[in-house]
């Protein structure tokens, strides 16, 4: 039960393609999710963006750092970026990644 919400109470159906750092100690990081075509920006979409909700069956994380990209007037994508403090902020989070990862059907590749 991994999803994620633009605005609450509506899933967002588009997959990310969420790219991570983190720092050498471990104690903070980045995640930047790109949606491409999102259906929080299709013309049937009425509700506002209110930030990005990561929820699952331990609750749920927020960030309000989200952007659209607009190519020619029309929406195309949207970016989220979810800055971790803590390990354990970073733990719970890869908790998080995992059930949505496994509900998707996404992969994960190493930086080389």
């Amino acid at each position: 039960m991994a999803k994620i919400q633009f605005s609450r109470g509506i899933d967002e159906e588009a997959v990310p393609e969420v790219r991570l750092t983190r720092s050498r100690s471990g104690a903070n990081g980045t995640a930047t999710f790109i949606f491409q075509n999102p259906t929080a920006l299709s013309g049937a979409s009425t509700e506002e963006i209110t930030g990005m909700y990561m929820i699952d069956e331990e609750g749920e994380i927020i960030t309000r750092e989200v952007k659209g990209k607009f190519v020619n007037g029309k929406p195309e994508a949207l970016e989220a970026i979810y800055l971790i403090k803590s390990e354990d902020e970073w733990e719970r989070f890869m908790r998080f990644m995992e059930r949505y990862a496994e509900e998707k059907g996404l992969g994960f590749n190493k930086a080389q």
